[in-house]
């Protein structure tokens, strides 16, 4: 059984994730979307809060697993069995800081990074931009399922 290793931090997932998990999850037999920890972030959601969103986001795509994880993840991609890494690619950007770490998994592990990049209708979109517009009150329902917009507005209405 093929399996691969799709991570972030989703501080909220989007469609953009969403697409590119649901191309990832043809490819292979078994795709675990991994929540890792990123130190550079603060995040806006907790673990269990990106959990749930993740879980409910992808609920319709029987061969993906969602799990969190707080160790290296070439570590876990080990442990599972995975042949590969996914990871998107939007801009040039961020291929440069993607192989770099494409490489570094690469020569600790042996498993190959395959890169996506989005459709063109997600291109623009990231978690911080996301939460950036969401905090002026403005409409997301065309970047993230509704449950994470939701969430979005009432993290910001906290306040």
């Amino acid at each position: 059984m093929k399996s691969a290793v799709y991570p972030g931090t989703f501080d909220p997932i989007h469609n953009g994730h969403i697409d590119l998990i649901e191309r990832a999850s043809m490819m292979f037999d078994r795709l675990y979307v991994v929540i890792a920890i990123n130190s550079k972030k603060n995040n806006l959601f907790s673990e269990d809060e990106r959990l749930d969103m993740v879980r409910g986001s992808l609920a319709h795509i029987e061969n993906v697993d969602v799990v969190f994880h707080s160790s290296l993840l070439v570590n876990f991609a080990k442990e599972k069995g995975a042949s590969a890494l996914i990871r998107g690619l939007r801009t040039v950007s961020d291929f440069e800081y993607e192989m770099q770490i494409a490489m570094m998994n690469q020569k600790m592990s042996g498993i190959s990074t395959i890169f996506l990049l989005p459709d063109l209708k997600y291109s623009y979109l990231n978690s911080s931009i996301i939460k950036e517009i969401s905090k002026y009150n403005q409409n997301i329902e065309d970047f993230v399922p509704k449950e994470v917009a939701i969430r979005l507005e009432k993290k910001f209405t906290k306040d």
